[in-house]
C-alpha cells in the first residue's frame, strides 16, 4: 500500500489466497494504491477510488494504472475481470510463495542496500553545518565549540543572560534521549547555568554516547557545542533533496516543525509542502516567499525566512549537497527568525571540489570498516547478513547478493574489488570482511575481465596466512587467467571450497552459514 503522495512508507501483507477483505481493516484514509505480488511478480497495481476505510466495505478502484502479466492464469482472469467490482470481493488462488518466498527474500535485501546506498554521503557535525550556513548568510545562533571542559567553560562566559544549551556532537539522532556508556550520564543535550558548562563539558567529553540509532557501540563524543538560549514562538520544518520525480531538487516545509518530520506525515500528509526547484533557473524570489508563507510565517518573519531559504538552497548547490534539513526552523519571541538544529549530507563524488568540507571529515563517527576501505579505493557497504561476499563489478555484486538472497541467504556485505585491485588491494579487502563478527561464511566470486584470476587467488592467500582463516570459504573463479587463479588456490592446501557454477557456490555459501 502506498501513501498518498508518497508521504507514508510502502507496507505489505500476506493474502495467501484469502479475500482482500481480511486487508481491509489494515488500511488507513492515506492509502493510495495497491499493489499485487503473485509468485514473486508484480500482478496489478490498482489505484484508490474511495476510503479504503469505509464502513461498508464498498471501496472500488480505477481501471489498472499498471498491469504486467502474470504466468497463473487463475489470478490473470481474476485481475483482469475485477476493475470494477467491489475490492472486498477479489478473491485469490492460494499463490505457492508468500510475501517471505525466495523473491520476498531478495527484494529486502535491494530494498536493505538502496536504504544504506540512500546513506553514502559526508555528514557534518551541527557546529560544522551552523559555520557553513553562517558563510552563505542563512541565520543562525550564536554558538561557540569546545574540546576540553575549561575551554567550555570560558566560552560560555562570552554569551549573554545566565543560561545556554549544550550539546554532544555526535552523527546520530536522539541526543536527547541518550546516555554515555562509561559514567551513565543521561543525555546528550541540556539546558544549564554558565556555571555548570565545565561540570557538564566533563561529563561529555571523551566519553562514548548511546542513542536509539547508535546501537550498543555508541559513538564518541570529543567535541561540544553551545548555543545561546533563546524562547521560540513558533517551530517550522524545512529540507531541501534531490527529487528523482521532478529529475532535480526539491524544497520540502510544514507548519510544524521540532518533530520527527515522518510522525507529521503519518499524522496529517496535508500538513506537507513541497515544492520542486528547476535546476537550471534555481530558486526564485517569489518561489522563497511562497515557500515561508505556505511554512506560516507571516509578515517581517515571512522576509526573513524567504531570505534563509534562498541562501539554504545557495548552499544545497554551490556545496554539492545531497540533503539540508532544517529541523526546527524557528520563529523566536523576540522577532528572529534562525535555524536552530541543521542535518546536512554531502555528495561523496564531488570530494574532488570540495575540498574544504570533505577535509572535516570525521572518521571516528564512522564505520571503521568502512574507513579502511575507503583507504583501498573498495567500494564497501556493510550489511546485516551473515554471508560475506567479495566480488569484482558492481553489476556481479549485486547479482551474487540477489542469489545469496534467492538461495535463502542474507549478504552480509556489498564488496566490488574494482578491475584495477592488486594483491594488497585483495588481501585487505579479505581482511574487512573476515573481521566482520556478523560473518558466518565468506564467497568469493570473480568474473575474470580486467581483473585476473591469479591476482585475486595470490591476495586471498596472502591475508589467509597473515591472518589466518577463521570463516567457511567458498571460491568462485571464471575467466582471465583462471587456471593460474585455481592452481594457487588448490596450491595453497587451504580448506577452500573451490566451485564452478555460480548458484552452486551461493548455495554452499548459504549451507555453510547456517551451519556456523
Amino acid at each position: 500500500a502506498q501513501g498518498a503522495r508518497g508521504d507514508t512508507p510502502s507496507v505489505g501483507w500476506p493474502i495467501d489466497g484469502g479475500g482482500m477483505d481480511t486487508l481491509m481493516p489494515k488500511m488507513t484514509k492515506c492509502v493510495q494504491s495497491i499493489l499485487i505480488v503473485y509468485d514473486g511478480q508484480d500482478a496489478l497495481c490498482l489505484t484508490i477510488a474511495q476510503d479504503c476505510a469505509a464502513d461498508d466495505g464498498a471501496t472500488s478502484w480505477s481501471q489498472p494504472r499498471h498491469f504486467r502479466s502474470c504466468r497463473h492464469a487463475s489470478i490473470n482472469e481474476a485481475l483482469r475481470s475485477s476493475s470494477k467490482r467491489n475490492l472486498a470481493s477479489l478473491h485469490l488462488p492460494s499463490p505457492p510463495c508468500t510475501m517471505f518466498s525466495p523473491v520476498g527474500r531478495l527484494l529486502s535485501a535491494r530494498s536493505a542496500l538502496s536504504k544504506t546506498l540512500g546513506r553514502r554521503h559526508l555528514s557534518l557535525h551541527e557546529y560544522q553545518s551552523l559555520t557553513v550556513f553562517s558563510e552563505f548568510g542563512v541565520q543562525v545562533p550564536k554558538f561557540a565549540v569546545a574540546k576540553t571542559p575549561a575551554e567550555a567553560a570560558e566560552k560560555a562566559k562570552t554569551f549573554s543572560g545566565d543560561e545556554v544549551v549544550i550539546k554532544t556532537q555526535v552523527l546520530a539522532g536522539g541526543r536527547g534521549l541518550g546516555y554515555f556508556k562509561e559514567n551513565d550520564f543521561k543525555g546528550g543535550v541540556h539546558i544549564i547555568t554558565k556555571e555548570k558548562v565545565g561540570e557538564y563539558a566533563d561529563k561529555m567529553l571523551g566519553k562514548t554516547l548511546i542513542t536509539k540509532q547508535t546501537g550498543a557501540a555508541g559513538k564518541p563524543s570529543d567535541t561540544v557545542l553551545l548555543c545561546e538560549k533563546f524562547q521560540i514562538k513558533a517551530e517550522k520544518y524545512f529540507a531541501i533533496l534531490m527529487d528523482r520525480g521532478s529529475g532535480g531538487p526539491i524544497m520540502i516545509g510544514s507548519k510544524t516543525g521540532g518533530t520527527s518530520i515522518e510522525d507529521i506525515a503519518a499524522k496529517d500528509p496535508s500538513a506537507i509542502v513541497k515544492m520542486p526547484v528547476d535546476i537550471m533557473d534555481g530558486i526564485s524570489e517569489k518561489q522563497a516567499v511562497d515557500m515561508a508563507t505556505q511554512m506560516g510565517f507571516e509578515g517581517p518573519q515571512a522576509k526573513a525566512a524567504a531570505e534563509s531559504i534562498s541562501a539554504l538552497y545557495k548552499v544545497f548547490i554551490e556545496r554539492d549537497c545531497t540533503m539540508v534539513e532544517i529541523n526546527p526552523f524557528a520563529e523566536l519571541v523576540d522577532g528572529r527568525v534562525i535555524v536552530c538544529d541543521a542535518k546536512v549530507g554531502f555528495d561523496d563524488n564531488a570530494e574532488f571540489r570540495q575540498k574544504a568540507i570533505f577535509d572535516q571529515r570525521d572518521i571516528s563517527q564512522e564505520d571503521p570498516a568502512e574507513v579502511e576501505a575507503k583507504k583501498f579505493d573498495l567500494n564497501y557497504i556493510k550489511l546485516d547478513g551473515s554471508v560475506a561476499c567479495m566480488v569484482n563489478g558492481a553489476g556481479l555484486a549485486m547479482s551474487t547478493m540477489d542469489l545469496l538472497s534467492l538461495c535463502g541467504g542474507s549478504p552480509a556485505n556489498f564488496l566490488d574489488v574494482g578491475g584495477a585491485a592488486n594483491k594488497d588491494t585483495v588481501t585487505a579487502a579479505f581482511k574487512i570482511i573476515q573481521g566482520d563478527p556478523n560473518v558466518k561464511s565468506i564467497l568469493i566470486n570473480i568474473f575474470g575481465g580486467i581483473m585476473r584470476c591469479d591476482v585475486i587467488a595470490d591476495g586471498v592467500v596472502a591475508a589467509v596466512k597473515e591472518v589466518g582463516l577463521t570463516k567457511p570459504l567458498v571460491v568462485r573463479l571464471v575467466g582471465t587467467n583462471v587456471d593460474a587463479g585455481k592452481k594457487i588456490i588448490q596450491d595453497s592446501g587451504l580448506p577452500v571450497h573451490a566451485i564452478g557454477d555460480f548458484t552452486e557456490a551461493a548455495k554452499k555459501a548459504v549451507e555453510l552459514a547456517k551451519a556456523a
